[in-house]
Formats: C-alpha cells, sequence, structure tokens
C-alpha cells in the first residue's frame, strides 16, 4: 500500500488534486473520494431495484392528502428530472420554487414548461431583497468560501415549513451519486449553521433579518434523528441516472435548455462558481463534477481534461459583463469588490458557529441510542414543542 500526500499528488481515475484541498490523499493512484464513493456504487445496485416499492410507498403515504411528497425545483437537470419521474409515476408533488432575484429567464422557462406538463401546483418563495442582498453581501464581505449559504438555508427552511403546513411525508432530494459524488468537503459549509449565518450578518450586514426563513442546524438534527419531519428520499440514487440521458430527455419532451454549467440556473451562482471561487479561493468546482461523471461512466477522462482546459469564461468581456451586473445588482461598487477578492479566505469557524454544539449532539444520538431512550425524548419534544 502506497499513501502518496503533497501538493502534487492526483488521482489515476478522476481530476480531483490536492489543491486548495486539505483532506486530498492518494493511496495506490486512487484519491480518497474515489474510495470513499466506490461504496456508494455498489449500493446503488441494491437500490434500485427498489425504486418502484419507494413511488409506491410514496403514493401510499399520500392517499387522503393533497400531495404526496414535496420536491424544491431550481430548474437545474437534477430537479427538472426529479419532476419529470413525477409526472410519468402518477406521483403528486408540490413543487417549491425559490426566487432569491437571480433567476434566469432560462430558469423559469424550464420550470413551467415542465410543472404545465403534469398541473403541478407551485409554491414560489419571493424573498425581501433588501434583507437578503444584506446577507448575501455580509457572507461575500466575510470572506468565507460559502456564500451559497443564504440562498440553500432559506429554500430548506421554507420547505420543511410547507410539509408541515400540508402533511406532507416525503422530500424527494436532487441530492445523488451520480453527478454530485466526492465534493471536498473544505468546499462548502453546512447550511443550517444559522449561528454561523447571524453571527456574519451581525457583523457584515445592516438589514434586519425580520423575514428570512430560517431551519437551524439544531432543528434539522432533531427533525431526522427523531424522524418528526418528511422523509427525505434521495430519488436518482434509486434510479440508473445518467446526466446526459436526462439531459436530452427533457430536451425532447419538455424543451428543456441547458445553461452551460452545473447550477448555473442562478446567475449568482455562475458567477460565485465561474469567478469569485477561482479568483479568491483557487477553487475550479469543474473538477468535482468532471470527476463525478468519469466515476458514473458518463465522460472519459481524456475527455473530462479536454472539457477542464477550456477557461471557465470564453472571453474577456463575458467576464466584465457579469462582473459589473453582479456588483451593481449587490450594491458594491468594482473597486469595494476587487479590494474584498483580495482579502485573505477565512474559514467558516473564523466566526461563531455551531459547529462544536453539532458534534456534541451527535455523540448524545449514539449515546441515546445506545441505552435506548430515543422514544423518551421524542416524547418529550414532540409534547413540548421545543424546537418549534
Amino acid at each position: 500500500m502506497k499513501i502518496t500526500k503533497g501538493k502534487f499528488m492526483k488521482c489515476d481515475i478522476c481530476l480531483q488534486t490536492a489543491d486548495c484541498d486539505p483532506y486530498f490523499t492518494v493511496e495506490d493512484g486512487v484519491c480518497i473520494y474515489c474510495k470513499e464513493v466506490a461504496p456508494r456504487y455498489a449500493e446503488l445496485l441494491q437500490k434500485q431495484p427498489q425504486f418502484q416499492t419507494i413511488i409506491s410507498g410514496i403514493k401510499a403515504d399520500g392517499v387522503g392528502k393533497k400531495y404526496d411528497c414535496l420536491i424544491g425545483m431550481s430548474g437545474g437537470v437534477d430537479s427538472s428530472f426529479i419532476a419529470h419521474l413525477c409526472g410519468v409515476e402518477g406521483i403528486r408533488p408540490l413543487v417549491v420554487h425559490f426566487d432569491n432575484g437571480w433567476n434566469s429567464e432560462l430558469a423559469v422557462s424550464n420550470i413551467n414548461n415542465i410543472i404545465e406538463s403534469y398541473g403541478f401546483d407551485l409554491e414560489t418563495l419571493v424573498v425581501d431583497w433588501e434583507e437578503f442582498s444584506d446577507l448575501q453581501r455580509a457572507l461575500i464581505k466575510s470572506s468565507v468560501i460559502d456564500i451559497e449559504m443564504a440562498s440553500d438555508h432559506a429554500i430548506y427552511a421554507t420547505m420543511m415549513r410547507l410539509a408541515k403546513e400540508h402533511n406532507i411525508g416525503y422530500l424527494l432530494s436532487g441530492a445523488n451519486t451520480a453527478t454530485e459524488s466526492g465534493m471536498p468537503p473544505s468546499w462548502s459549509w453546512r447550511k443550517g449553521d444559522w449561528i454561523n449565518l447571524r453571527h456574519i450578518h451581525k457583523l457584515f450586514g445592516s438589514v434586519p433579518l425580520k423575514t428570512f426563513p430560517v431551519y437551524s442546524s439544531f432543528r434539522q438534527f432533531f427533525d431526522r434523528f427523531f424522524k418528526m419531519g418528511p422523509t427525505r428520499v434521495d430519488i436518482l440514487d434509486y434510479y440508473p441516472f445518467k446526466k446526459s440521458l436526462a439531459v436530452e430527455l427533457l430536451k425532447d419532451k419538455y424543451g428543456w435548455r441547458e445553461y452551460g454549467g452545473k447550477h448555473y440556473e442562478s446567475t449568482f451562482t455562475a458567477f460565485y462558481q465561474a469567478y469569485i471561487l477561482p479568483k479568491k479561493f483557487g477553487v475550479d468546482k469543474r473538477i468535482s463534477h468532471l470527476s463525478a461523471l468519469i466515476r458514473n461512466g458518463e465522460i472519459s477522462r481524456a475527455d473530462a481534461e479536454i472539457e477542464l482546459s477550456a477557461p471557465i469564461y470564453p472571453n474577456e468581456r463575458k467576464m466584465q459583463e457579469d462582473k459589473s451586473y453582479f456588483c451593481k445588482k449587490l450594491g458594491f461598487n468594482e473597486s469595494e469588490f476587487d479590494s474584498i477578492m483580495e482579502l485573505q479566505p477565512r474559514p467558516h469557524t473564523y466566526y461563531k458557529s455551531d459547529e462544536t454544539w453539532f458534534l456534541w449532539l451527535k455523540k448524545v444520538s449514539i449515546f441515546l441510542k445506545k441505552i435506548g431512550l430515543t422514544g423518551i425524548v421524542k416524547r418529550y419534544i414532540t409534547q413540548s414543542n421545543k424546537w418549534e
């Protein structure tokens, strides 16, 4: 067994390297992410025959209810394909879309084309722009890497609220092994860390967050541990999901159109991944996205390397146009924004965080399960509404 460490190590299978990834190691030519994902692919072979059983269970739970499940829809490939599966399988979802002010027209078109094909109900959360943009500005000023936390936190909080209001038992998630495996943990942060978001906003924001939807890591933990919220199903892991085939089907059946990058249905995300991450943090998420497709057998390593060698922006003019739009929309002048880009990146734990408490709760949960007190604690929390 040969374990390799160092700045220039690389994997023989995927494109991941040690650049900006302190967790990266290689053993016998195979990186930590390929090794971690391999058992998950073995699990997929066991999960996929259960697809129809899962579908039947979702339908059975929805009997007598208005909706069978809840799905979040951005207009991207994964969420659009889940909506397609609901349509062809006769599932009645409540579709939730988060309008944070950065939707591309293409995203809206893709969403409407699919939900109108099946008559799905759509619930759109439109955030208070003054509050939300102030929180996004604060995250950018703080120099943390995961400035997408604001959007991800709000959409999940909204979905949990709607699940409770409509007594929906299932949440179909777009998370999947095929296109999202092997993302370095240092490239993002836990979306439910409300302590982190709140402290960053306190230091760098100015507009009170009166309407921002909140669903903390603690609430998520207890709801999942005691099974008090909807059951989350990563439905694409129960289906032989191939991104390339999904794209072609969506195009042919619904007139779906591509964005040019994963999660680029949001103009904020597009600029974040194409400019802010590479410039400030040295992170090119295409490496992880392409590596996942290599592992899923959808692209060869050679073709992935060719795709990665292309510049993220086709030309300087396009980059400057996007930068000007981004700064104007968020209220930055470009010199101020450039100065922020030059600041030293800071870990999320530089600010207040729920990390210590969250890790402690995980240990407590293991202990509760071991001594058989899970049911008693669940009844106490349910009766007292402790975590409402």
